[in-house]
C-alpha cells in the first residue's frame, strides 16, 4: 500500500474516494462535489440518479478516464493522482462496458476480444486462447469468427464484456450496459455480468437510470446535482447475508 495512503483507508476496500470534486469551464459547471465513497472488493454497486446528476462523470473518474479537480481516488491503496501512465493503468486494473459496444466492425468477435492484449507481451497463440476462453464464458464459443454485424445486439454486448475481462481487471465499470437492449437481452447481460463478477472476484460499478436494474446490485448510490444523496443496501445484499 502506498506510503501516503490516508489513515482512514480500509484494507477491505478496493476503491476509495475522498472529497472528490469535478468542475468544468473554470469552475462554472460543477459535475461532482464532495463525493466520498468506499467500494469493497467483489462488491456490486449501482449508481443511480437523474440525467445530468454526475453518474457518468463519477464512473469516468473511477476508471481514470477523467481526473478530479479536487480530492483523491485510491485503487488498492494507490493514489490515482500519482499514476503517470493512465492508459497502462486502465489496461491492467479496469474493464469498461458501455451502452454502445465500440466493436471494430472489420474485426471478428475473437479479434475484438484480443485487442486489449496487444502490447502486453502475449504471443498470438496466447491471445487466441484467451479470447476463445472468454467467448466461451459469455456463451459465444461458436461466434468467434463472426463480424459484429452478424451478431445480435445482446451478442455484441457479450463480446464487449469478454473484451473488458481479458486482462482480469479488479474493477469492472458498466455505463448503462443494457440501455441499447430489449428487456430479455438486458436481463441476460446483467445475469452474465453477475456471473463473471462471481467467477473472477472483481468489483462491479454499474451506472443505470433503471431502478429495477439497480435493485439487483448489492448496494445503491443515488446522486443529485453531483452529490451523494442516498447510499443503501439492497434486498440482494440482505439475502446474501442470510445464506
Amino acid at each position: 500500500m502506498a506510503s501516503d495512503t490516508p489513515e482512514f483507508y480500509s484494507t477491505s476496500a478496493l476503491v476509495q474516494l475522498a472529497d472528490v470534486g469535478r468542475t468544468y469551464l473554470d469552475g462554472k459547471v460543477v459535475a461532482l462535489s464532495h463525493v466520498s465513497l468506499s467500494i469493497a472488493r467483489s462488491e456490486f454497486l449501482a449508481i443511480t440518479g437523474r440525467s445530468g446528476c454526475g453518474k457518468s462523470t463519477l464512473l469516468h473518474i473511477l476508471g481514470g478516464l477523467d481526473r478530479p479537480t479536487s480530492g483523491e481516488v485510491w485503487l488498492e491503496g494507490n493514489p490515482l493522482s500519482q499514476v503517470t501512465d493512465l492508459d497502462r493503468w486502465r489496461s491492467e486494473k479496469v474493464g469498461f462496458v458501455f451502452q454502445t459496444y465500440y466493436l471494430l466492425p472489420n474485426l471478428t468477435a475473437e479479434e475484438n476480444v484480443q485487442l486489449p492484449m496487444f502490447g502486453r507481451g502475449k504471443t498470438d497463440r496466447e491471445r487466441v486462447a484467451r479470447a476463445r476462453e472468454l467467448l466461451s464464458l459469455v456463451g459465444l464459443a461458436d461466434r468467434g469468427t463472426h463480424l459484429p454485424w452478424q451478431l445480435s445486439a445482446g451478442q455484441r454486448q457479450r463480446v464487449a464484456i469478454a473484451r473488458a475481462l481479458v486482462n482480469q481487471p479488479s474493477l469492472l465499470l458498466a455505463d448503462e450496459p443494457t440501455g441499447s437492449l430489449d428487456s430479455r437481452s438486458g436481463h441476460e447481460v446483467l445475469e452474465l455480468i453477475q456471473q463473471c463478477r462471481d467467477a473472477m472476484q472483481m468489483a462491479v460499478v454499474m451506472v443505470t437510470h433503471d431502478d429495477g436494474l439497480a435493485q439487483r446490485a448489492q448496494r445503491m448510490i443515488t446522486l443529485s446535482d453531483g452529490q451523494i444523496v442516498g447510499d443503501r443496501r439492497t434486498a440482494v445484499a440482505d439475502k446474501m447475508d442470510n445464506l
